[in-house]
């Protein structure tokens, strides 16, 4: 099938990249064409093939204070349960630092970028941020019903919320970032993608104009955001249960 995804990195929404409860946004300077979640410091990457799929993981190096909470085992555990049909073209699995201006100002669990640069070849990715041990998690104690329903989960999460008079705060303890980012964000992100692949590249066929194909991707990118974090989270949750009654999670960090 025709693939103009790879001369168009403005794919699947209007910012390319798309997360759960994300409403940071970092400048990216004049001239360059990378996004600031491109840009990596000191790394390791390593290759796992899971169901006859190359995944690529790449592993940023923390600061002091900070860890990744999953581990690649980990991830693959969780991959290699979900659909074949599900993996589309996703390639890297990236386990980033971020930096402090990010955390401070909107931290995220994860996010899905629909065409991620890494040494030059472009593909699609998940990447999970790493936690500062030191930080919490700050949330109003005035919550819509969407929030509500993310309170609850983090709550079943495992993470210990104490009560103020404007806030709810809990201190992010690994063991417990663990269970939101394996087995709930890396399920939304692939959710996501999914998402995407359902309406922009899965009805294509290999005769068609790219004309066609960026109708598909229009109509996805101007999809609201509500109706995208309700896939994700039906997709997520669909998948979290079934692996619950397999016996596949929970698990011991690998």
């Amino acid at each position: 099938m025709f693939n103009p995804s790879r001369r168009n990195r403005d794919i699947g929404t209007v910012k390319q990249g798309f997360s759960q409860n994300n409403k940071l946004t970092i400048s990216t300077p004049y001239g360059s064409y990378q996004s600031f979640y491109e840009k990596l410091t000191t790394y390791k990457k390593e290759s796992r093939i899971i169901n006859n799929h190359e995944f690529v993981f790449v592993v940023e190096d923390t600061r002091p204070n900070s860890v990744h909470a999953c581990s690649i085992n980990d991830i693959v555990k969780i991959i290699s349960n979900i659909p074949v049909e599900d993996y589309g073209e996703l390639k890297f699995i990236v386990l980033r630092q971020p930096k402090r201006k990010e955390q401070i100002i909107s931290s995220v669990w994860g996010r899905l970028v629909y065409l991620y640069e890494f040494e030059k070849e472009d593909f699609p990715a998940i990447i999970l941020e790493s936690i500062d041990k030191d930080s919490q998690l700050i949330w109003s104690k005035k919550l819509s019903v969407d929030e509500r329903k993310e309170f609850e989960r983090l709550k079943n999460d495992g993470h210990i919320f104490e009560e103020s008079n404007k806030y709810f705060t809990s201190k992010i303890e690994p063991d417990f970032a663990r269970n939101t980012q394996l087995y709930r964000t890396l399920l939304h992100e692939f959710g996501h993608y999914v998402h995407y692949l359902e309406q922009v590249e899965k009805p294509g066929h290999i005769d068609e104009e790219f004309d066609e194909w960026e109708k598909r991707n229009d109509i996805h990118v101007n999809l609201p955001k509500e109706e995208k974090e309700k896939f994700a989270n039906n997709y997520a949750d669909k998948i979290k249960s079934e692996l619950i009654k397999k016996g596949v999670i929970p698990f011991k960090p690998l």
